[in-house]
């Protein structure tokens, strides 16, 4: 399956623009803008920061992304990683780079920023799991789908890296040794949604080691 949409252009102001990089880079800022300025509902405990990041990502990073696909671009979601693409690749490398994370995540979460600010209130972390997944398959979409294929036409592989740029800025305000290493992390998760053409698998990739950084932040602070 190709990787690549045939390029789209359009004028503005005398200058011929990339439609679909100009449209998903103006759209990722704003709405990444937008969430950090504006909680939807009110966020006094772990759990309502769950909840209240679960609506925000299906509303700002899952729904708008797909209406701006289908109504603006007129195109398939599915050529922006809403599939389960090469389903066996996929899953070889989700289990790999699991595997191999999952030392570094458990050094991480011993740090006492990654226990402040991950451990679930009083010890309780299972109400707070469901909710983030659906934040984080939200998160993926908008970086690992709409934004890397939107950008994919224009610059190729390059988008990779382009892509996660303002996933790590978006981390600003986390602990600082998550925020740097997420240039990283979303540059790896980029790789592979461009191999496996989908976010599926960075999506479960990166809910395993959220999933492990909760549970033993909460446990190391116990």
């Amino acid at each position: 399956m190709r990787n690549q949409l045939p390029s789209r252009t359009f004028r503005l102001a005398g200058v011929e623009l990339d439609l679909r990089a100009t449209v998903a880079l103006a759209a990722t800022t704003l709405l990444v803008t937008i969430d950090r300025y504006h909680d939807l509902v009110p966020m006094r405990d772990s759990l309502e920061v769950a909840r209240g990041m679960a609506l925000e990502g299906a509303l700002f990073y899952l729904l708008i992304p797909l209406l701006i696909i289908l109504v603006v671009f007129r195109e398939s979601p599915r050529d922006y990683g809403m599939t389960f693409g090469d389903w066996r690749l996929g899953a070889k490398l989700t289990l790999v780079i699991v595997a191999v994370l999952v030392p570094l995540v458990a050094l991480a979460a011993r740090t006492p920023a990654m226990r402040a600010y991950y451990a679930g209130d009083d010890g309780a972390w299972q109400g707070i799991l469901p909710p983030m997944a659906l934040a984080l398959f939200g998160w993926e979409f908008l970086f690992r789908g709409f934004l890397l294929f939107s950008l994919a036409a224009l610059m190729g592989p390059t988008a990779i890296i382009v892509q996660a740029v303002p996933f790590a800025l978006a981390h600003l305000g986390k602990p600082e040794i998550e925020t740097i290493t997420t240039i990283l992390g979303g540059s790896l998760f980029g790789w592979v949604a461009w191999r496996t053409r989908s976010f599926f698998y960075p999506f479960l990739i990166h809910l395993a080691i959220y999933s492990l950084t909760v549970v033993l932040a909460t446990t190391f602070s116990g």
